[in-house]
């Protein structure tokens, strides 16, 4: 490295620059609302607030696999929250999230309506809520949350870590590229280990726990997470890709994945889902252009 990369820190922090990259527009080190508005309202009493990143597919996931299951409770609006343009940061998205983060549900049928934020506990409320995808059998429960959990921990290092110094970060750094990438890579054994003794996670059946972990570590192996897969050599988790490509196949992951999705082949972008008849629609058309 040479002298003219190196930095010293500050004896104090003080936020006098943006701080480079793609987001950089967005990123700042205070909470709270930066402007007004409220929270649009639809007709269903689950009210989804979120865009088609990892974290936001986990929800549209659930949501129609509730559906498939029959469900009708389970019917929700999604709203499309551009986190580019800093919409999350608006005064209602901050009272359903005070963490201005995507996603974030609002459940009306509960007697004041019902806040809950952090996708891993939008996935575990919405499993307790109509006893789906979450086991009963206190072992099998726990092993469940035990991978639910892991993957809240644990995608911080693939996202903000990894994805921000390998794809989004305004200058290539070595050493954080390199420590992020060893790290994800220790994830992947992980969970090909994992999965070289079971068909999901926590066992034989399909739970929140492969929903939570599928959008980021099922689609990197996919190659559809930062383009990394040749660098990171994904092929080698035959375990992991196994169980990515039974999770793809599956109508309600094809459908969740569209929900507020404004990126890519416009065909199979869905900016807003207030019935299944929107998802519907966008099948037809993909179809059709095939």
């Amino acid at each position: 490295m040479s002298d003219s990369t190196k930095y010293t820190p500050p004896k104090v922090w003080t936020w006098d620059k943006d701080s480079g990259g793609k987001f950089a527009n967005i990123n700042r080190p205070i909470a709270g609302a930066t402007h007004e508005a409220a929270l649009p309202v639809g007709k269903h009493p689950l009210q989804l607030y979120s865009m088609a990143t990892p974290n936001g597919v986990k929800v549209t996931i659930m949501l129609e696999e509730l559906l498939a299951l029959g469900f009708s409770e389970a019917e929700y609006d999604a709203w499309l929250v551009h986190i580019g343009e800093g919409e999350q940061f608006a005064s209602g998205f901050v009272a359903a999230n005070p963490n201005s983060k995507i996603p974030a549900l609002v459940d009306h049928a509960t007697a004041t309506p019902t806040r809950v934020f952090e996708s891993g506990a939008i996935l575990l409320y919405l499993a307790e809520k109509f006893d789906a995808f979450l086991p009963k059998e206190f072992t099998a429960r726990t092993e469940t949350l035990n991978w639910l959990f892991w993957q809240m921990g644990a995608a911080p290092f693939l996202g903000g870590g990894f994805g921000h110094f390998y794809a989004y970060a305004p200058e290539k750094l070595e050493y954080p590229i390199d420590r992020y990438a060893m790290e994800v890579k220790r994830q992947l054994d992980v969970l090909d280990k994992q999965l070289s003794e079971r068909n999901f996670l926590a066992g034989d059946d399909y739970t929140i726990a492969d929903i939570c972990v599928y959008p980021w570590y099922g689609l990197l192996v996919q190659g559809g997470l930062y383009e990394a897969g040749e660098f990171l050599s994904v092929h080698e988790y035959t375990h992991v890709k196994r169980w990515a490509d039974a999770i793809k196949a599956r109508p309600a992951v094809q459908r969740g994945r569209l929900v507020n999705k404004v990126w890519g082949d416009e065909a199979r972008q869905l900016k807003e889902r207030h019935s299944a008849a929107d998802i519907d629609a966008v099948l037809a058309q993909s179809r059709a252009g095939a």
